[in-house]
């Protein structure tokens, strides 16, 4: 941040915090640098507004964190553009990854957890962000994810001589050695996070108890954290005893593998959103069909079961849309609709969806603290609302709803749409950015 941004005044309106805390109307809010500074009633004494400041009138509005989203891929799937020939290349990947990082920003998302995509790209894209030459949420990013024959990645049909193509989303590694391998290298070239894939289904393990611990091990020597896909009852309760420190899926974990779960103490994030899409809008038209749909259908309400129970148990459940998979594909389209799901058909409250989207979220991005409440001395990500969440779940899918975004101290330009943004004050004298 400059010494001359501007301090940035939100004054009258109602806050949700991010904490918990009952909604609180008429509060101010004063961003200096990239921090909150104080959060008051509006008519608390502070320091007198002057013409420098940058002044939010939030009168009606509804103040909260900016939205994390805990399963949000970006160079997973690129799209088809007209007159681009290669759309599979590493080139293409790149720029697609910059542009979708804008949409999700504008849809009010200032973080997310990459869990797993093509080549470095993300991590390159997340170094790009940290550096200012693009404007996007704070990244946390894995690499291809670690598959091995019968994972969800295994790249059938391409038979084992051939080796994984060089544009698929997994790696396959088939003896221990070779997921520590697959491990150190992805932790030399930079990824926050270490993505095992298991089954599609979980109908069958197919990576051994031993290869996610010896995963588990390699990536903490590293200070790399290990997220899995796991929908089936013995794989996940095997990446709970190994330590993982996030679940996605555990569609059919046992209440004895819930338990065991709780003990270890890590979050689920079932990621309801991207079946759901494919049950309400996306099997027919992916030419999936009824078998298809209907399988989705049945794992998302054995999703919706297992979660209530994780519940009963004190499992932290996490907020996650797998945005940039192939049936939830529209970036900055679906962030908000695991928050109605939550309330919807697992039981939760309002308060408790706008938490799972916000502060809970916060540990797996590397910021439990810093983001996900707004707090004097905590970063400055807020979204402006025009509508009242708490009344209406459903407003946190709707980006039309968003008065003003801001990401680290600084109100979003949300007029353009791809991710490349001005360098911090352009570029200073010395040619770097500022």
């Amino acid at each position: 941040m400059t010494d001359a941004q501007p301090r940035l005044l939100i004054k009258n309106g109602t806050l949700i915090d991010g904490s918990g805390c009952d909604p609180v109307p008429k509060t101010r809010v004063v961003v200096e640098g990239n921090r909150i500074t104080h959060v008051r009633p509006a008519d608390s004494p502070i320091r007198p507004e002057s013409p420098d400041d940058m002044v939010i009138d939030a009168t009606g509005m509804f103040i909260l964190p900016g939205l994390i989203d805990a399963h949000c891929h970006i160079s997973l799937h690129q799209g088809a553009l007209p007159g681009v020939k290669y759309t599979s290349s590493a080139e293409f990947c790149t720029l697609w990854a910059a542009y979708a990082i804008g949409r999700v920003l504008r849809a009010g998302v200032t973080s997310i957890a990459v869990p797993g995509g093509k080549w470095f790209t993300d991590v390159t894209v997340r170094e790009a962000v940290e550096g200012g030459l693009l404007e996007g949420p704070r990244m946390v990013v894995a690499g291809r994810a670690l598959s091995n024959y019968g994972g969800i990645f295994d790249p059938d049909p391409y038979p084992a001589s051939e080796g994984t193509p060089a544009d698929t989303a997994g790696v396959l590694c088939n003896t221990r050695d070779e997921f520590i391998r697959e491990t150190r290298k992805q932790c030399k070239r930079g990824v926050d996070l270490i993505k095992i894939a298991d089954s599609t289904w979980g109908d069958v393990q197919t990576v051994a108890d031993d290869e996610i611990s010896a995963v588990v091990d390699e990536a903490h020597r590293h200070n790399v954290k290990v997220a899995i896909h796991s929908r089936g009852s013995t794989s996940t309760r095997a990446a709970a005893k190994a330590g993982v420190d996030l679940i996605y899926h555990g569609d059919l974990a046992s209440e004895h593998d819930l338990d065991v779960i709780a003990k270890a103490g890590m979050p689920i994030a079932p990621v309801l959103t991207s079946p759901w899409i494919g049950v309400e809008h996306g099997a027919a038209a992916r030419g999936f069909g009824d078998r298809v749909r209907d399988r989705l259908k049945m794992q998302l309400d054995t999703s919706f079961q297992m979660i209530r129970n994780a519940r009963a148990r004190g499992i932290l459940v996490l907020s996650g849309s797998d945005t940039g998979n192939a049936s939830a594909f529209a970036h900055g389209r679906w962030h908000g609709k695991e928050a109605e799901l939550f309330v919807r058909e697992v039981g939760m409250s309002p308060m408790e969806a706008i938490l799972a989207n916000t502060s809970g979220n916060a540990a797996m991005v590397n910021l439990a603290g810093e983001v996900g409440v707004i707090a004097p001395g905590k970063l400055a990500d807020i979204v402006i609302w025009d509508s009242d969440p708490i009344a209406d779940i459903t407003v946190l899918q709707h980006p039309e709803e968003i008065s003003a975004i801001i990401k680290d101290g600084r109100v979003i330009d949300r007029e353009t749409v791809g991710g490349f943004s001005k360098l911090r004050e352009e570029l200073g004298r010395s040619g770097t950015p500022s």
